[in-house]
């Protein structure tokens, strides 16, 4: 499970609750391009490039403004490259934020995952200093915990410590959206004049859908959280 708040797996769950198919991509460069062409879909911009011509990008409240597109490619270098590697290393993938935390949990124990048979590897995708190293990030943490600690709920285990950890996190936070807000990813969106990414991705729990990546994009599974099925 990929976990990338601010912004990749929140946009995800905006988009397909559309009825989009989203197709993760590190970088928005000619590769993208290409691969954009070949599935007819439409390529989002950078958030500061959205225009009528080219609505969609990685900021969640502008997805939501945007025409419906049936296939969008999304690049972004933290959750989108994160999710691509793990698709193609065999692995099922699946698109976990704060909108949706408690879905894919409930979705996941309903499955089996979440054991020693079955085990759940939980990525909190993280983001970029201005030097490109990485800087661990709040929101994924508290992302992740809403999701493993939905697990645990339904006894599934057992956790390991950073599991249980990043449920610890979540479950003493006395406000979630707040903490995000005022996180250093949230300061830096808000500061930019994109706040209202920051209210979208804090919608805490608003969402029963759950995108899993399959043949390349992440779709909505058709499925309850407590419906296990194909």
């Amino acid at each position: 499970m990929v976990v990338d708040v601010l912004s990749l797996t929140t946009s995800v769950s905006v988009a397909v609750e559309t009825g989009a198919r989203v197709f993760p991509c590190a970088w928005r460069d000619e590769s993208a391009e290409a691969f954009a062409q070949s599935h007819h879909a439409q390529l989002a911009v950078g958030r500061r490039a959205v225009s009528d011509q080219a609505p969609w990008s990685l900021s969640p409240a502008a997805l939501r403004r945007s025409p419906f597109t049936p296939c969008l490619v999304l690049p972004s270098p933290n959750g989108s490259a994160i999710a691509a590697a793990a698709h193609g290393a065999g692995a099922q993938v699946v698109a976990g934020c704060l909108r949706n935390g408690g879905a894919v949990g409930r979705w996941l124990a309903a499955r089996g995952y979440g054991t020693r048979e079955r085990p759940v590897g939980v990525v909190a995708a993280g983001e970029r200093w201005p030097d490109g190293s990485l800087r661990p990030a709040l929101e994924d943490l508290l992302g992740a915990g809403a999701v493993i600690a939905a697990l645990r709920e339904r006894g599934c285990g057992p956790l390991s410590p950073e599991a249980a950890m990043a449920a610890a996190a979540h479950a003493s936070c006395a406000d979630v959206a707040l903490a995000v807000g005022e996180s250093v990813s949230g300061r830096e969106l808000a500061e930019g004049g994109f706040g209202e990414d920051v209210a979208v991705a804090v919608e805490l729990d608003a969402s029963e859908l759950v995108p899993v990546l399959a043949d390349g994009a992440f779709t909505d599974t058709g499925n309850s959280p407590g419906e296990p099925g194909s």
